[in-house]
């Protein structure tokens, strides 16, 4: 998986499972994932070592990852737009409304 990949995957898991981290460990996500800043300025930002930013974005890309492995979600909405795009490419135009509501959920 290359660096875009990863990033795509750990937004999207971010954006499922941002609840369940610190307040801190948001902050400092999305400084880094959304703000790209550098692990520096994030250090900067928040008074504290480049190394405490790095080792606090390993933890919470691991705890992300650990919610998807436990809990699934992304996994499960993925299955979901795969069967609406399924769906769509057979559907009349009653039912192409229904799952356009569908995929606004």
């Amino acid at each position: 998986m290359d660096n875009l990949e990863k990033n795509v995957r750990l937004s999207s898991l971010y954006d499922l499972y941002k609840n369940l981290l610190t307040e801190k460990q948001r902050q400092y996500f999305e400084e880094y994932y959304f703000n790209d800043e550098s692990l520096k300025e994030v250090a900067e930002n928040f008074n504290v070592s480049r190394n405490a930013i790095y080792l606090s974005l390993k933890e919470v890309e691991e705890a992300l990852e650990d919610f998807e492995s436990a809990l699934a979600l992304k996994a499960k909405q993925d299955q979901r737009l795969d069967l609406l795009e399924k769906l769509k490419a057979n559907a009349d135009k009653d039912s192409l409304k229904i799952i356009e509501e569908l995929e606004e959920i």
